[in-house]
């Protein structure tokens, strides 16, 4: 892991998000160093989608802002890549899994261009990575929902961004395709990339995340996650409604957690 302390990646600054004036979001503000795997955790509805779509200007804030890079995402669009949760797309789209990936590389071709050998090759690539070569002329309609969660990381990889955000990837997926995804992320993070997941499965946060963000409306704690996951952290972030939850944190902590059978 290749972490870069110098310029943060991410830049949250009094950020607050509103929905029919009820505040989703409240007064976030937290930085991220880059070269590492970040996780978004906190109990449903408590905003973790809204800040990723608020980064990719998917939402419009009531106020504060997100830098990318020290910049707007418009200026850096190029260097991020963005992975929405699986359930919300249409996958009765008449494509195939390689023409799917390869659309990760178009918006780098420009008007009136067609993919080349290069792009092919990085389609390909992301292709064996994610372990989908024998499912290349696929359908996706066709797919598992632990496939198509792959067809949508293998078009994240080829649009080769230096920045990843990532909703819910392991979301309904079986023990196989979390382990590829996952050792795609560590792998993208090895590289210098840094990677950004809303995650909702706590025995595997300390296990994937050299960082945690927690968020319940407002910011929780935000920091290398053998510092911040602490079961009273999680405790506070879940409202303590959910006693299980904070007895899970407690078991990774004293790993005495059994391991998820593949």
């Amino acid at each position: 892991m290749i972490i870069h302390v110098d310029q943060p990646v991410v830049e949250v600054h009094d950020l607050t998000v509103t929905y029919e004036r009820r505040p989703v979001l409240w007064d976030i503000d937290f930085t991220l160093p880059g070269g590492i795997l970040a996780g978004i955790i906190g109990p449903n509805g408590a905003g973790k989608t809204t800040l990723i779509k608020a980064a990719m200007d998917l939402v419009v804030p009531g106020s504060g802002f997100v830098r990318l890079f020290g910049k707007s995402l418009k200026e850096v669009r190029s260097k991020v890549s963005y992975v929405p949760q699986r359930r919300t797309v249409d996958w009765d789209f008449p494509a195939s899994v390689y023409d799917v990936i390869l659309m990760g590389t178009y918006p780098s071709l420009g008007l009136f261009r067609y993919p080349r050998k290069a792009e092919k090759e990085l389609a390909l690539d992301a292709l064996r990575k994610v372990e989908l070569e024998d499912f290349k002329n696929r359908q996706i309609s066709q797919l598992s929902g632990g496939q198509q969660q792959r067809v949508f990381l293998a078009r994240a990889l080829t649009q080769n961004a230096d920045l990843f955000f990532m909703d819910e990837p392991f979301a309904g997926v079986d023990a196989a395709t979390e382990k590829t995804i996952i050792k795609v992320l560590q792998e993208l993070t090895s590289h210098g990339k840094t990677v950004v997941v809303v995650h909702h499965d706590l025995q595997s946060v300390a296990k994937y995340f050299d960082w945690t963000i927690m968020i319940h409306s407002r910011l929780i704690a935000s920091g290398p996650t053998s510092q911040v996951f602490t079961p009273e952290l999680v405790e506070k972030t879940y409202g303590g409604k959910l006693d299980l939850l904070t007895e899970v944190a407690h078991l990774l902590q004293t790993e005495k957690l059994p391991p998820r059978e593949d």
